[in-house]
């Protein structure tokens, strides 16, 4: 059966039996290796968007620890021990400062976590009237109803209100303006310290310094995106300088497997109870053995000399074509998390990278995001920048023909 019978027969029973909230790039594809995705027939794509296959595709490792434990043991009910989720909470804890783990499946999970154990703590210290959340324009935190609620983009959240009340945005750039926002009954701040969904927006130095200077509210930093050694350091919470009081982990943690964690302070972590929160599959050992997988590899000095070398050679070749490209607004991120900020939509760019074999995706309009695995080297980075150029060039000389 070729290829293009293969596509149309997916896409026809797709379009019957799943629910329909993806565009869909009209592909089907059947494996992977490396940085590299394939068609039934062969036909290979650069892959830098998958930023949840953070150690690449068929990661050998990965895939033998998979079927070692699924042979042995994959999920036991969190009402009993198994050898895993400690191991994985102990080596979260020292990379990111915050002593306890709760394990779930999802970086939405994950925030939702951090967010209604930020009401538990006031309401443990009396401090009933501490129900608000201060979120900031251009947040996204997923797509659940309290992860929506602090979600920024009103194309989200309108055709689900009512949301959950007392939630605020602030204008990163509008200290004075954030200040105000804090008060006596603010629960916590949600902030992603290098903004994702919102166009690859770092937190601005000053924001990061006035809400590390809070008093009162907790700290809940969104690091589904940033965090996982992704910018470079663990959590890009402490390239700002801040010290979050709960923490939200996911994607990349689990190499491709679905992982989700809130990391709790352990004042935070005082004041649950059993029976305050819980998850069916959270911390399996499935998902627990990937995930030591990836921390594993992120250990690895040879693979962050690479993802070094990779981000500058990324972001030195990005430099260089915003020169000879006027259309290029900004390039902005940190490590291989990268925004390219254009000054028409990037949907097009987006095709016409498809077309000629790079994967790529559009946030906030104007950007295109680059999300590639951490095994991805500066020969790939050589091998992407071109393409992405051709395709900027060819979607702006269409639009230059519309």
């Amino acid at each position: 059966m070729s290829t293009t019978t293969v596509t149309s027969s997916v896409q026809e029973q797709e379009a019957q039996h799943v629910l329909q909230v993806y565009r869909r790039t009209p592909v089907v594809f059947e494996r992977g290796a490396g940085v590299h995705l394939f068609t039934g027939d062969g036909r290979k794509y650069l892959d830098f968007i998958s930023g949840v296959a953070s150690l690449g595709h068929a990661h050998p490792g990965l895939a033998e620890a998979i079927a070692a434990q699924a042979h042995t043991l994959i999920h036991t009910s969190n009402l009993f021990f198994h050898p895993l989720q400690a191991e994985v909470a102990t080596a979260l804890a020292a990379r990111t400062g915050l002593d306890r783990a709760f394990f779930c499946n999802s970086g939405a999970e994950a925030v939702e976590t951090c967010l209604k154990f930020a009401r538990r703590y006031w309401h443990t210290q009396g401090a009933t009237q501490r129900t608000k959340y201060v979120a900031f324009t251009h947040s996204f935190h997923g797509r659940t109803m309290g992860a929506l609620s602090v979600t920024w983009d009103e194309h989200y959240r309108g055709p689900f209100q009512p949301l959950i009340p007392q939630v605020v945005f602030a204008d990163p750039t509008d200290i004075a303006g954030f200040d105000a926002l804090v008060d006596d009954h603010t629960a916590a701040i949600i902030v992603e310290p290098l903004q994702g969904e919102g166009g690859v927006r770092p937190i601005p130095a000053a924001a990061a310094a006035a809400i590390e200077a809070r008093t009162g509210a907790l700290l809940i930093a969104d690091e589904v995106q940033s965090g996982s050694g992704r910018t470079g350091s663990f959590l890009y919470s402490h390239t700002l300088g801040l010290t979050p009081d709960l923490v939200a982990l996911g994607k990349a943690l689990g190499a491709g497997v679905p992982v989700g964690v809130a990391m709790f302070s352990n004042a935070v972590a005082a004041v649950a109870q059993p029976g305050d929160h819980g998850s069916t599959y959270g911390g399996n050992l499935l998902a627990c053995r990937a995930a030591l997988v990836f921390l594993a590899a992120l250990d690895s000095p040879a693979l962050a000399a690479s993802m070094a070398a990779s981000s500058a050679r990324l972001f030195e070749g990005l430099r260089e074509m915003q020169s000879r490209l006027p259309v290029i607004r900004d390039v902005r991120g940190a490590g291989l998390f990268v925004g390219v900020d254009l000054t028409f939509d990037a949907t097009p760019v987006v095709a016409a990278a498809f077309e000629r074999g790079l994967l790529i995706n559009r946030t906030s309009s104007t950007v295109v995001r680059l999300l590639p695995p951490y095994i991805v080297t500066p020969e790939d980075v050589d091998a992407a920048l071109p393409v992405l150029e051709a395709a900027i060039v060819a979607a702006n000389v269409d639009r230059g023909k519309a």
